[in-house]
């Protein structure tokens, strides 16, 4: 079982920064892969970006890459994902997930309705 706590968000203008937090509870030893999905208002979740729990490697979404990085701090429990450069397309409210099956990649990113185990969410607003 894993639990997820989402935190940091917020509102901000155009070109300004957010960093969310999540933090991670699991029950197994291995730590899990973590994703990060958003819903904007009126439309779908879709994914954003993921890390996995052993090599820690990353994956992001193209309308997010060069802006958005996730990291992790295995000494905290917490994967991070820091928003730079924010636009107000990105307003949503934002996820963070783990999957039993899932590893970090396209095809995670490209399920955005399948993870096993959600957080509650947390609003960014992005304001022109």
């Amino acid at each position: 079982e894993v639990q997820l706590v989402e935190s940091g968000g917020g509102l901000v203008q155009a070109g300004e920064s957010l960093r969310l937090s999540c933090t991670v509870a699991s029950s197994t030893l291995d730590r899990p892969p973590i994703g990060w999905f958003r819903r904007a208002p009126g439309k779908g979740r879709e994914g954003v970006a993921c890390i996995s729990g052993s090599r820690g490697s990353v994956y992001y979404v193209d309308s997010v890459k060069d802006r958005f990085t996730i990291s992790s701090d295995n000494t905290k429990n917490t994967v991070y994902l820091q928003m730079n450069m924010l636009k107000p397309e990105d307003t949503a409210v934002y996820y963070c997930a783990s999957d039993q099956i899932f590893g970090c990649g396209r095809s995670w990113m490209s399920a955005p309705n399948e993870s096993d185990y959600w957080g509650q969410g947390t609003q960014v607003t992005v304001s022109s």
